[in-house]
């Protein structure tokens, strides 16, 4: 096997991979073996007939794709290797030669890795969200939890009111006569949630249970029933029941009931904690993710189109995997939201350029700081994956191969360059204005 290398526009390469006349050959013969048994000719039994005779009959190319694909699947491997290059996207084949006697020629199209120029990476500028806690944000907190913790209680002795909880009969009626899909029985509806049509649930207040009440409301213009928008409609409604919440009260008591705390002064002091702990987590991360994108802003790189796709097809794979294990197979999601796969993965076009982007300038980071990871960091990381998935650290360590563990080694590498250049850039925080 020979290859040779052209380099291409765009960080884009040409191999021109030649396997001998002999492999060629060798490759033919295995595809004979293969297929002899599914090949009738006339005067043998299935599987008897010589190779010279099925060419004869069915032509000297039979088994040329089946041997080509065969090389094709043994050589390019060797080739990439041998090439020197390092090769970022699946190959785009297009057989040159295949010929009976003479050397297999294919060529294979690839994605090279982009040289990047980075411009100013330490020192960098950028806006985070404060992390001083409000006694309005402990007293949302409070809230949640009271919620969580509220009683549902019937009553029978008044009217609705806004925020009741309430179950409704209704049938709606434009122009006198009933529409399909208007009709609706022991319908759960908060009173205030606006998740009826505008109107509609104001009109409930101060009705009792039992009455037959008219509430009238015209159907937005851009309703989604064409048929409907910007009609006037009348639905008759009944109340069958209404429910309140009963919030615990904020003591001591309820303190002990819900935490680990005596008082409630001590609950929200932890509470208060914890969102200061909230707070810094997604501000180290907003600071992260706001320098990178300022270190590929000042940097120069060159993307080939075929690194992007192979990285859209890693997301819609990873996209795919989620949905199944939700129960829902992709045809199905497609049928829900009215999108296909070429709009799905057209929505993940920036994610993947950003992950590709991140990733180039970061390894670039890592390369100009010369960080390198030894290898008892390397073991360290596989003690932590063998604690997650259960096993072993040595028997994780045995079924890794040399790829993996260098894989590992370049992952640290980029979080360290991460935290070098987030240690070294001005932030400023931004305090949110409440009162805006």
């Amino acid at each position: 096997m020979s290859v040779q290398v052209e380099k291409l526009e765009k960080n884009m390469a040409k191999l021109t991979i030649e396997a001998s006349a002999e492999d060629f050959e060798k490759a033919v013969n295995a595809a004979y073996n293969k297929n002899k048994n599914r090949i009738n000719v006339p005067g043998f039994r299935k599987g008897k007939a010589p190779r010279i005779m099925i060419e004869k009959m069915y032509g000297a190319g039979i088994f040329f794709e089946d041997a080509a694909n065969a090389l094709i699947q043994t050589e390019y491997p060797k080739a990439a290797e041998e090439c020197g290059l390092e090769i970022v996207s699946q190959p785009e084949i297009d057989v040159v030669q295949i010929e009976k006697g003479k050397s297999f020629i294919f060529t294979a199209e690839v994605a090279v890795k982009p040289e990047v120029t980075l411009g100013e990476y330490k020192g960098v500028e950028v806006e985070v969200s404060g992390t001083e806690v409000t006694e309005e944000e402990v007293a949302a907190e409070l809230k949640k939890e009271q919620e969580s913790n509220s009683r549902t209680l019937d009553v029978d002795d008044r009217a609705v009111e806004n925020g009741d909880m309430i179950t409704l009969d209704f049938e709606g009626f434009v122009d006198g006569t009933a529409f399909e899909g208007g009709k609706g029985t022991d319908y759960p509806l908060t009173i205030g949630s606006n998740s009826f049509i505008p109107g509609f649930e104001e009109q409930l207040v101060g009705a009792v249970i039992g009455e037959e009440k008219d509430v009238n409301v015209t159907f937005p213009e851009k309703y989604h029933a064409a048929d409907l928008a910007g009609k006037p409609a009348v639905f008759k409604c009944t109340v069958k029941a209404i429910k309140v919440k009963e919030l615990p009260e904020l003591d001591d008591e309820f303190a002990k009931d819900v935490s680990e705390f005596d008082t409630l002064a001590e609950y929200k002091e932890d509470i208060a904690k914890k969102l200061k702990e909230r707070k810094e987590d997604v501000a180290k991360r907003e600071k992260e993710d706001k320098v990178v994108d300022k270190i590929i802003e000042n940097a120069e790189m060159d993307i080939p189109e075929p690194m992007v796709q192979s990285q859209i097809s890693q997301l819609m794979n990873d996209f795919i995997r989620r949905m199944q294990a939700q129960g829902l197979s992709i045809d199905q999601y497609y049928q829900f939201t009215g999108l296909d796969q070429a709009k799905i993965q057209e929505q993940m076009r920036p994610q993947a350029l950003k992950r590709i982007q991140s990733r180039l300038v970061l390894e670039k980071v890592a390369e100009v700081e010369n960080i390198e990871i030894s290898d008892e960091k390397v073991d360290e990381e596989i003690a932590k994956m063998a604690e997650m998935y259960k096993m072993e650290a040595d028997k994780l360590k045995e079924v890794m191969g040399d790829y993996e563990k260098e894989q590992i080694k370049k992952d640290l590498a980029v979080q360290e360059a991460v935290t070098l250049v987030a240690e070294a850039a001005k932030v400023t925080e931004v305090v949110e204005n409440k009162e805006a």
